[in-house]
């Protein structure tokens, strides 16, 4: 790759974040544009796509605002994941919403499939769960025959280059891969019902993907090099501290992600870039939870961090299970509860709860993965010390907090413009025994789980 600045694009769940990124990894210009998400019924997560697609140019245009174009040299993508859309095959107009990552509305789809669980896993490498891509596909093509599927890259790779692919880490989500041959699994494509022709072509993460057409403004002429999955971007940011590190996200959700094979049946086999395999443990509720709690409470998510900065929750459990909860239980019938009520809980009690909640869940997420050395820690909600100060408590590691924002949008400029920019980090220690507090946390789960799932 020659010398010369490499724009990044990350798609996320709430906005779209750009950056462009100088050789040796610096960060010249940013951008951003925020992306609407609607809740039209309980369970029920929607987005627009011409509205992403609009929000990717918009971050692009203010990047690049008083940047000689003629310096940039490739486009890099990290995008939200999981999340399904349909459209169609001639005008390439979208033919529905997106259902967002978080959405519930094909659980009906999985339970029918639940005879084919243990196959379904051992093909994809994910439990059979209405978040991954392939139930909501099944859902949004019952009645539009001959129409195109897939995730957000592959929208916005066809929407920007008109080619209908899906990069490979990307379509390990869909729970439609054989996560192993790396192609499209004509078993799992004959139990979920989705012909091969609606399904876009899986490419490399890294390559020559496409050049952006008249539709990309700005972007028009540009290169697209790389292609990668939110939490897989932020992953290869990490570089070599990732070769023995557990990498957690801390977004709306969060992933908490490792290379090599799982160390249990509780977490997904997943494709990481090209070739590289990683275990990865989802969490549905992190920085959620808290918008939640703040827009009850009518607060702001500011408000419930400095709230739960100077409480403790005294004995108050708050399980998230708004949509189920993910990784290690896969229990899409869990149900959020708060736990620990007395007459004397205030809003701070709660705050704390919510606080520690993200911290619970990614714990128990690492315990499933055989436990880990040291956290490495990114995304929005990492900035809150409180919480990295529980969740090294809680692991009893430490944990290495990214002081560089915006690492997912790093990850694919890295990967785009063969960069490797130099991550440095805040370091947090354990400094209590949390056994208690584990345990307590415990038991509140299992009051949140199915019967059936309670363990």
């Amino acid at each position: 790759m020659p010398d010369g600045l490499v724009l990044a694009i990350d798609q996320g769940t709430s906005s779209t974040k750009c950056l462009l990124a100088a050789a040796d990894g610096q960060v010249v210009a940013s951008g951003s544009a925020p992306v609407p998400i609607r809740y039209p019924r309980p369970g029920w997560v929607e987005q627009d796509a011409i509205e992403i697609l609009d929000s990717v140019l918009a971050a692009a245009a203010a990047c690049l605002e008083g940047i000689d174009r003629s310096a940039v040299v490739a486009v890099g993508f990290s995008t939200q994941r999981e999340s399904a859309l349909i459209w169609d095959r001639h005008t390439g107009a979208p033919l529905g919403p997106v259902l967002g990552w978080q959405d519930q509305r094909a659980v009906g789809v999985c339970d029918k499939l639940r005879g084919d669980e243990a196959r379904i896993r051992a093909i994809s490498g994910l439990p059979l769960d209405p978040m991954f891509s392939a139930a909501k596909l099944r859902w949004l093509l019952d009645g539009t025959p001959g129409a195109l599927v897939g995730t957000i890259d592959s929208w916005l790779l066809y929407a920007l280059t008109g080619s209908h692919q899906i990069e490979v880490g990307n379509a390990s989500r869909t729970q439609l891969l054989d996560v192993r041959s790396q192609n499209w699994s004509p078993e799992l494509l004959g139990l979920f019902g989705i012909p091969s022709t609606a399904l876009p072509e899986i490419t490399p993460s890294q390559g020559e993907l496409g050049r952006i057409g008249e539709r990309g403004g700005v972007l028009a002429g540009l290169p697209i090099t790389a292609v990668l999955g939110d939490s897989h971007a932020a992953l290869y940011a990490h570089g070599s501290e990732a070769d023995d590190g557990v990498k957690v996200t801390y977004g709306t959700g969060s992933s908490v992600m490792r290379l090599g094979a799982p160390a249990s049946g509780d977490v997904c086999l997943t494709v990481a870039w090209n070739d590289r395999l990683a275990a990865e443990g989802n969490i549905r509720s992190s920085g959620a939870t808290v918008a939640w709690l703040a827009s009850f409470l009518s607060l702001s998510p500011e408000q419930i961090g400095q709230m739960a900065a100077t409480a403790e929750s005294d004995g108050v459990f708050l399980v998230p299970g708004f949509g189920g909860l993910a990784a290690p239980w896969w229990d899409d019938t869990a149900v959020g509860l708060i736990s620990g009520l007395t007459l004397g809980t205030r809003p701070p009690q709660l705050a704390r709860a919510a606080v520690e909640s993200i911290a619970h869940q990614v714990a128990d997420v690492v315990d499933a993965m055989g436990g880990a050395s040291r956290v490495l820690a990114d995304g929005g909600a990492s900035g809150n010390d409180v919480l990295m100060r529980i969740q090294a408590d809680l692991l009893g590691v430490p944990v290495k907090r990214a002081r560089t924002s915006s690492l997912s949008a790093l990850g694919a400029a890295s990967l785009a413009g063969g960069l490797t920019p130099a991550v440095t980090y805040d370091e947090f220690v354990p400094s209590g025994d949390a056994t208690a507090s584990r345990s307590a946390w415990r038991d509140a789960v299992r009051r949140a789980l199915s019967s059936k799932e309670s363990r």
